[in-house]
């Protein structure tokens, strides 16, 4: 998997446990949803100052955006 598809996968997770849309997590951190959008689509790799911002949004460590998450097994 790479890394622009597990921070996606993050991003979206995250946002919809919190229960965000995503023009208010694009608020939070400071960017724009449709910066935002192509983050959660894979499309755009992200700056490190990006991570920081929506770690922050999202009341995480940055880490927790780009590890990935253990498949759940059936």
């Amino acid at each position: 998997m790479d890394l622009r598809d597990i921070l996606a996968a993050n991003l979206r997770r995250l946002r919809a446990e919190k229960g965000l849309a995503q023009d208010d997590l694009a608020y939070e951190a400071k960017v724009s949803r449709s910066y935002l959008s192509q983050l959660e689509k894979g499309a755009f790799y992200a700056s490190l100052r990006i991570l920081e911002k929506l770690a922050k949004a999202l009341s995480v460590e940055p880490y927790e955006l780009i590890t990935p998450v253990p498949r759940k097994r059936r």
